[in-house]
Parts: C-alpha cells; structure tokens; sequence
C-alpha cells in the first residue's frame, strides 16, 4: 500500500519505523493522514514478523494536533458531519491503542492536541529534552474530547486535570512527570533510545507481548468504548456553541479571543 502522508520503514530485525511525514504542516492530522495511520495498523495488526513499531515525526515537531483546513472544515459541517469527522479521529487512536505491537512514540519539537493523544496510545515514549506538550483546545473555546478517553487512561483523572483544561504548554520533565512520557533525553538521543526500547521486544514471543498488552488494557479499565462514544458527543456540542465560533474566528483572524485577559 503507498501513503501519502506516512514515511514506513522495516529493518531486517522487524522493527517499523512509521514516521508522520507533512514536514510543512508539522504532521498535523488531516483527514488523509488520519485514514492512512487507521489503514497501516489495520496493516501491521496481523504482522506477528514486525516487532515493534516506533513512532516519530519528520521535520521539526512530532505532531503539532488538528489540521487547520480540518477545523475550518468542521466549523462549516453540521453536527453529524462533525461526529462522523470526529470519530474518524477516535477510530484511529483505538487502532493504534489496541495495536499487538508495542507502540513506542519517539517525539520532539511540539506535541499539542492531537499529537498528546498520539503520545497517550504509545507503550513507551522517548522525548527530547527541548520538546514541548499542550492541550490548547480550550483557548478555541473547544476540548481535547476525542483523545481525551486516551489522556485520561494514560495520566488519571488528576494528573489529567494538571493540563487538560488551561491550554498552557509544558516541557518534557512535566510530561514525564505525568506519566506521559517515559524517558527525556537529549535531542540527538531520541531515536537512539527508541531504537534501544524497540529492541529489547527482539527476545520476546510476539504472541505473547500482543497477550499480554490486550490483558494490559483489560485489567486498566482504559478507553472504553462509551467513553469514546461520549467524547464525540461533547465535542459535537461544544463545536455548536457561540463560544466556540468566536474562538476559532479569532484565532484564524490572527487575533486575541474575546476572553483573553493580560
């Protein structure tokens, strides 16, 4: 299968290197990119000879959330336009959630939106030390809903209450101390010490890491699907109110949203 939007690699090992690769729009997810990242682990899923899968992104930052022409979008659609859009985006996580392989995220420059719930469905995360993380939903007037489900059973309700809702960026120490990464290192570091995480799957039986990752997310509770369907529900409801349009308006027009105070 070719893509568009995804740089795929396998090494003679059977570690995946899948990399988001819209360099120019800082591999924010675009409804193409969206589909292709569902279509590869439909893909992968089967691929007991695929190790591990180590998720990166080319150019400057790992994935800097919702693409701009997809909010526009989404601003112009009506509800069950937005909730079908919005479950696109959900079914793409739970995909790469409930991947058999570990899922080892290797981020730098920013993660924000969307590119956080990337973070949340990885097994492990490597962060350069420089990188930088944000739910900034809220200074839109909208909600991180849809990878909400994800965050939350990642981070827990209260370290999931530290940043979900003030839209402030944070550094690689703090996501670490949320338990949303794993490991800081430096820059030049990430990939290497992906690599070295990856690896450690190579004297593993592939059938049983799939087990016992599914048996992960039994036991943890997780993203149930009811809270999947209740995230698009609230983000459809939230996209509906004057709040909403005022601030995604005010951020197109380059300009400060109604209710930002110095």
């Amino acid at each position: 299968m070719t893509f568009e939007t995804l740089d795929i690699a396998v090494d003679d090992a059977g570690i995946v290197s899948l990399r988001l690769n819209r360099p120019e729009k800082r591999n924010a997810l675009s409804a193409t990119l969206i589909h292709e990242l569902t279509a590869f682990a439909a893909m992968a899923a089967p691929r007991r000879d695929w190790r591990a899968v180590i998720l990166s992104g080319a150019g400057a930052h790992f994935c800097a959330g919702g693409d701009l022409g997809w909010m526009q979008q989404q601003m112009a659609a009506d509800r069950a336009t937005r909730m079908t859009e919005a479950r696109k985006l959900a079914m793409m996580l739970k995909a790469l959630n409930e991947l058999p392989q570990p899922l080892i995220g290797a981020v730098h420059g920013g993660a924000f939106g969307g590119g956080v719930g990337l973070c949340a469905v990885c097994d492990f995360v490597v962060a350069a030390r420089t990188a930088q993380f944000g739910l900034t939903e809220t200074r839109l007037g909208l909600i991180p809903a849809t990878i909400g489900p994800y965050v939350t059973a990642r981070l827990g309700e209260g370290m999931t209450r530290r940043v979900f809702m003030s839209g402030r960026i944070f550094g690689a120490d703090e996501a670490r101390d949320l338990s949303l990464v794993a490991q800081v290192v430096d820059p030049d570091q990430v990939m290497p010490a992906a690599l070295v995480e990856a690896r450690a799957y190579l004297a593993t039986g592939p059938n049983a890491v799939a087990a016992a990752k599914a048996l992960a997310r039994k036991l943890g509770g997780g993203a149930t699907d009811q809270a999947v369907d209740a995230s698009i529900a609230a983000l459809a409801d939230v996209w509906e109110t004057a709040e909403a349009r005022a601030g995604v308006a005010a951020f197109f027009d380059r300009r400060p949203a109604p209710w930002v105070r110095q």
